[in-house]
């Protein structure tokens, strides 16, 4: 199968989806290497990775071409993070078979204003489009997609906005109705009470897809159970990750006045010429180099 179609039949199949973040390709290899079924391509990661807020500052260009670099690493379905579609529906219309041509299997939208402020900061601007308008972007999405398996996310913002479940739902039925392929439902509630409600409540017919960022507690095992989730994407632990090892390294570096103790802790530079793909690149030399 295509990864397209490895997607989709997973979203028809009802076996939980699992995704991880990346912001650029050896991050991608790396969740590729730990079993994830596929690549969540955040902007939140890659704002993180620019050392710029996840506010729309960085360019489309620049997130798809990230899409790009890690759709020809890994062999699994990627998920293209496209924030609030970088305009209007027509703005949509036109990006979407980019990110298709990219090698993205799916897109996921929110139904905020651009530019966005990202979903947990505390105090944050959430401000939501009309529904009528995010259904256009939707349909918009949906009608511009070359390959059918291409799957369309709406991500609805109504719980993060504090405007409650009823809207909640509301949003999410009216996005199915336009053609969207999954919900994703955020929260930044600490407890997974808020997002337990609304999948009870959730009466349409597609997945959902959750984000358990803020509520860790709910477990792969306690979502699959839920019955009517078909992807959870872990958001931005591959940052989060070399944030931390990267402090705690350079920390000691500076302590010791030196590298002698850290390294032992760290990947070789053999590991890390492997991850490169030193090994296709030897053959091909074998092969071609006269």
């Amino acid at each position: 199968m295509t990864r397209n179609e490895t997607l989709r039949a997973a979203l028809d199949s009802g076996t939980l989806f699992t995704a991880m973040a990346a912001h650029n390709p050896l991050a991608a290899k790396l969740a590729e290497e730990a079993g994830f079924g596929g690549i969540w391509g955040s902007g939140f990661e890659l704002s993180a990775s620019y050392a710029v807020p996840d506010a729309n500052i960085l360019s489309m260009g620049t997130h798809l071409e990230m899409i790009r670099a890690i759709s020809s690493t890994v062999s699994i379905p990627v998920i293209a993070d496209i924030d609030t579609g970088f305009g209007n529906a027509v703005n949509v219309h036109y990006i979407v078979p980019q990110y298709e041509a990219a090698g993205a299997s799916a897109i996921v939208m929110e139904d905020k204003t651009f530019p966005k402020d990202t979903s947990l900061r505390a105090a944050g601007r959430q401000e939501l489009v009309r529904i009528e308008e995010f259904q256009g972007k939707i349909a918009a999405a949906a009608a511009s997609r070359r390959d059918p398996n291409f799957v369309v996310i709406a991500r609805v913002e109504a719980l993060i906005a504090g405007l409650g479940q009823e809207e909640a739902i509301k949003r999410g039925l009216a996005y199915e109705d336009a053609g969207a392929d999954a919900i994703l439902i955020h929260s930044k509630q600490k407890t997974p009470d808020e997002i337990l409600a609304f999948v009870k409540a959730w009466p349409g017919k597609v997945p959902l897809v959750l984000v358990p960022t803020a509520y860790p507690q709910l477990t792969e095992a306690d979502i699959a159970a839920l019955g009517k989730v078909g992807v959870v994407i872990y958001g931005n632990h591959a940052i989060r990750a070399a944030v931390g090892a990267m402090r705690q390294v350079f920390a000691q570096i500076r302590r010791d006045g030196g590298i002698a103790n850290v390294d032992a802790t760290l990947p070789t530079v053999k590991e890390i010429i492997a991850l490169q793909g030193d090994a296709h690149m030897r053959k091909i030399e074998a092969e071609y180099l006269k």
